[in-house]
């Protein structure tokens, strides 16, 4: 009889923000998620910063000209934990669905700074952890800073490892194949609404971003696109003629299968769930010729390392904790590690760097001369 493995329905979202609204956005996801649960959705996907809204304004304003909406994008920003998330995960747990949520978060505390973050939230209600966007995008750079290391990961589920990237995320190669090491079965990903006709070119190379990741990596992918709506035309267009916009377009949502092929989707128009069934037997099926993480690679030739420090702008260095590091060490590490602080001391390349060779100095070279 052998082992058995999942079978689950997806559901990708594809829908507007009420525009810089994070009450009333937060409360149209949780009919969403609602939705998708009752059509049998195991995994909901959003899309790209869904709460409160995408800056689209940055596609079409010059930046004196869309700034008038940065205070509101912050006001509405969403900090994790905060009520808004507790409100998602009670949704979550009530539709017994594991949500990827799009949204602009703040630190804690903070008054400035804003992340393109995909949460991920557990079926039973519980934050799994988040993914912030490593690179903002183009004119997203005018709002967000880049994430770090530390959410470059997959999310364990009941069914297997969910992976997420954002947008543009999806065409870097690195950031795909972290992912996929890190055993990931189903991929998010998610998407603003391309609109314009300038934008034409990025809305169709969804597809090809999406379809290779799947095929590459034998893993399926739920992708999420947001809509413009006249409500955002309105609200960006106040004292000039729009240029040329798709409204309730820019969508182009879809289901991928591990080879390459649509399960469900592209929808490019309207708000809509877009629905397929997941058999993961055909992730193993695909896996019999290509597993880039197993027996199809050679990591004796290539090598892929993550670096998944946080960082911040304080760092405090705990003494003590050096100090009690020390003591465990023998005469012989101990004149070893002195002979690479001299080593390093000849070409420091980073105030940090120094200051830590200088304190480690410090303490083998004064209070710990006993060790050697």
């Amino acid at each position: 009889m052998g082992d058995s493995y999942p079978k689950i329905r997806a559901a990708a979202v594809q829908a507007a923000p009420v525009f810089l609204d994070r009450e009333a956005t937060v409360e149209k996801a949780c009919r969403l998620i609602r939705e998708a649960g009752a059509n049998g959705a195991q995994l909901a996907a959003f899309p790209e910063c869904f709460i409160p809204a995408f800056p689209h304004w940055n596609s079409f304003l010059s930046p004196l000209e869309g700034r008038r909406f940065f205070l509101d994008l912050f006001k509405n920003a969403v900090e994790i934990p905060s009520p808004a998330t507790e409100t998602l995960c009670r949704a979550a747990r009530d539709a017994g669905v594991v949500v990827v949520m799009g949204l602009n978060e703040k630190d804690p505390g903070t008054l400035g700074t804003l992340y393109n973050t995909q949460l991920v939230i557990g079926a039973e209600g519980s934050i799994l952890g988040k993914h912030r966007k490593l690179m903002p995008t183009f004119g997203e750079r005018l709002v967000h800073t880049g994430g770090d290391g530390s959410s470059l990961r997959t999310f364990p589920t009941s069914f297997g490892e969910v992976g997420a990237l954002i947008c543009g995320e999806n065409t870097n190669s690195l950031a795909r194949f972290a992912l996929l090491a890190q055993g990931e079965k189903v991929h998010v990903a998610s998407w603003p609404a391309f609109a314009s006709p300038a934008l034409e070119v990025m809305r169709q190379g969804i597809g090809i971003r999406i379809r290779y990741h799947a095929f590459e990596g034998k893993v399926f992918v739920v992708s999420s696109s947001g809509v413009f709506s006249q409500e955002m035309v309105d609200s960006i267009f106040t004292d000039r003629q729009p240029p040329p916009i798709a409204v309730n377009g820019g969508g182009y949502s879809a289901i991928v299968d591990p080879a390459g092929r649509y399960l469900a989707g592209p929808i490019e128009e309207g708000e809509c769930i877009v629905y397929g069934d997941l058999d993961f037997e055909q992730i193993i099926e695909g896996k019999i010729t290509h597993d880039l993480i197993g027996h199809y690679n050679r990591f004796d030739v290539f090598r892929l390392q993550v670096n998944r420090a946080s960082h911040g702008p304080l760092e405090i260095v705990d003494e003590g904790g050096v100090r009690r590091a020390a003591e465990r060490l023998d005469a012989g590490a101990a004149a070893s590690l002195r002979r690479l602080l001299e080593d390093l001391r000849q070409a420091p390349t980073h105030a940090r760097e120094r200051a830590l060779i200088h304190e480690v100095r410090h303490l083998l070279e004064g209070e710990r001369d006993h060790l050697v």
